[in-house]
């Protein structure tokens, strides 16, 4: 399968997503379009348990949306480019396993959108996080005023949005925006790493955590505690359910069918 500006390499149970392209992996119609094709894609192999997206290269993670595009003030692309970014990044947030970004360089606008729509981020020490939207009269479109004070707060949300703030990897992680930091060149093997130990986990397990981890954000505690329940009832219908505590209590390693 090929995709516009997206590398795809598929190591064991991950899938790894290379944003590609040069020099500051800007975002276009048609790589959003496949973005959003790709998870449909990778939803749909049951061999594949967590995706890594990472930029090519030591300097960008991604840049966002190319400004050029809005410069003649167009609205009708202006509101065509918004909808592809909100189902591209929408997409990514659903997608069936555990979604981790590498950020090894500059995320900006749309670039940061893409890691909040991810389950998990891990940042190079030299990375650089922005939502520079209001700075050129302009707002994140993509998920951004919503994704990002689930992470930081308000307040900081505010600091980045409102106010333009920059933030390094540093400030990323005390501020909860990115949960590990590695030095640079390292956010790679470090989010392998964690697919790794997203591996060993029962597929339809993390599938079913996921949605109720986030259907936590628009849903009142006591009208989701009853559907945890009967999540967790559901998952009896699985075979990897049978074949986990079976291994536990056989004392072997489980072997996952995702099924």
């Amino acid at each position: 399968m090929s995709y516009t500006n997206l590398k795809l390499e598929k190591r064991g149970h991950t899938a790894v997503l290379f944003l590609n392209n040069p020099p500051a992996h800007t975002w276009t119609a048609e790589s959003l379009a496949d973005l959003k094709r790709l998870v449909a894609d990778l939803n749909a192999d049951r061999g594949i348990y967590a995706l890594v997206i990472t930029g090519e290269g030591a300097k960008f993670f991604s840049a966002g949306a190319d400004l050029k595009l809005f410069a003649d003030g167009d609205k009708a692309r202006a509101r065509e480019l918004a909808r592809r970014f909100g189902e591209a990044f929408e997409a990514l947030s659903d997608f069936r396993g555990v979604s981790i970004a590498a950020i090894n360089g500059y995320a900006m606008g749309g670039g940061l959108e893409a890691a909040l729509a991810c389950d998990l981020r891990i940042a190079e020490e030299h990375a650089q996080m922005a939502l520079p939207e209001a700075t050129v009269g302009l707002l994140p479109c993509a998920g951004g005023t919503q994704n990002l004070p689930w992470l930081v707060g308000e307040g900081w949300a505010k600091r980045l949005i409102l106010c333009g703030e920059r933030v390094d990897a540093a400030t990323a992680l005390r501020i909860g925006l990115v949960e590990q930091v590695v030095p640079s060149g390292g956010a790679l093997e470090a989010a392998l790493q964690l697919a790794g130990q997203v591996a060993k986990q029962s597929p339809t397990s993390v599938a079913a955590c996921k949605s109720l981890i986030q259907g936590a954000r628009g849903n009142p505690l006591r009208q989701i505690l009853p559907v945890e329940r009967e999540r967790f009832v559901d998952l009896f219908d699985t075979q990897d359910q049978k074949e986990g505590v079976n291994a536990f209590l056989e004392k072997r390693k489980p072997e996952w069918r995702n099924g």
